[in-house]
């Protein structure tokens, strides 16, 4: 038996710790919740759109990402079942994996495994996590497994990926919720007051621990998350670009059409154009 996405379901709601089989569905809208993520695509493949851009996961290639980041199905090459895992984030830090690894993956990168050799093994650990998650106990131990998956995996990214600055663990939990808090209110105007009184910090200090985790201020990622969701309403709705701006969080038309073409290096009203066009 496997799961589809529920397209009713509550925007972060949390899933908490899983391993299940997926069918694969077009999604109307993105799916966003606050748990590591793994993907395991044994056949065919399955394209996202991860907040700004599309994302083909091959078959027999692992995948990690935080579930924090916008991830919307909108293609695959078959209906076949696809392995699902799902780590509650306090967890995954409570592992301690390289720096580089974790990094990445805060940052919003879609980590691949880079080893073939190492992905063959995976569908038969997903298979054995999924039989065993509803044993009494057995959650322990497919969390150790889980890790050291984890752990092999880091170890093949750290040899590849460039030294970044390391993430003290105390200054995670306030920057996760500055950015779900951010997530959650990015269509509304934000000021770095409301920000810093929303998760109990001076806004220079929330301003400067964000940065620091993903490498760019509260408001350049204040406009990411709505630059993302004008993508998603130009491609998926018939909204005027009036409408979209301001549903986006956008106070002015200028403003909004500046932002846009500073990040996608094209007009709002250019980009839906390409993009149908391609789709055709």
């Amino acid at each position: 038996m496997s799961n589809q996405f529920d397209e009713t379901r509550e925007v972060f709601r949390p899933y908490g710790m899983t391993c299940e089989f997926w069918t694969p569905t077009l999604m109307r809208r993105p799916d966003r919740h606050n748990e590591i993520e793994l993907n395991f695509v044994p056949k065919g493949g399955v394209t996202y759109l991860f907040k700004d851009r599309r994302f083909h996961i091959p078959a027999n290639r692992l995948i990690v990402f935080w579930g924090l980041v916008p991830h919307q199905i909108v293609s695959f090459e078959n209906s076949l079942p696809y392995y699902v895992c799902t780590i509650p984030f306090a967890q995954f830090l409570e592992w301690n994996l390289p720096d580089v690894f974790v990094d990445s993956v805060l940052k919003g990168e879609i980590v691949t495994e880079t080893n073939a050799h190492t992905s063959a093994y995976d569908a038969y650990l997903m298979k054995n996590w999924i039989a065993d998650i509803d044993t009494p106990g057995a959650k322990d131990v497919i969390a150790l497994e889980i890790r050291a998956r984890l752990s092999r995996m880091a170890l093949n990214h750290e040899a590849t990926k460039p030294k970044t600055h390391s993430i003290h663990p105390d200054e995670i939990n306030p920057v996760e919720r500055i950015a779900v808090y951010i997530a959650q209110n990015y269509q509304r105007p934000l000021r770095m007051n409301d920000i810093g009184g929303a998760v109990g910090l001076h806004p220079d200090y929330a301003n400067a621990l964000f940065r620091k985790t993903f490498g760019r201020t509260l408001s350049e990622y204040i406009i990411e998350e709505r630059i993302a969701h004008a993508q998603r309403k130009l491609v998926a709705t018939t909204d005027s670009i009036t409408e979209i701006a301001y549903d986006c969080g956008f106070n002015s038309i200028s403003r909004f059409n500046s932002a846009f073409k500073k990040s996608n290096q094209c007009t709002p009203r250019a980009f839906r154009k390409q993009y149908l066009s391609g789709s055709e």
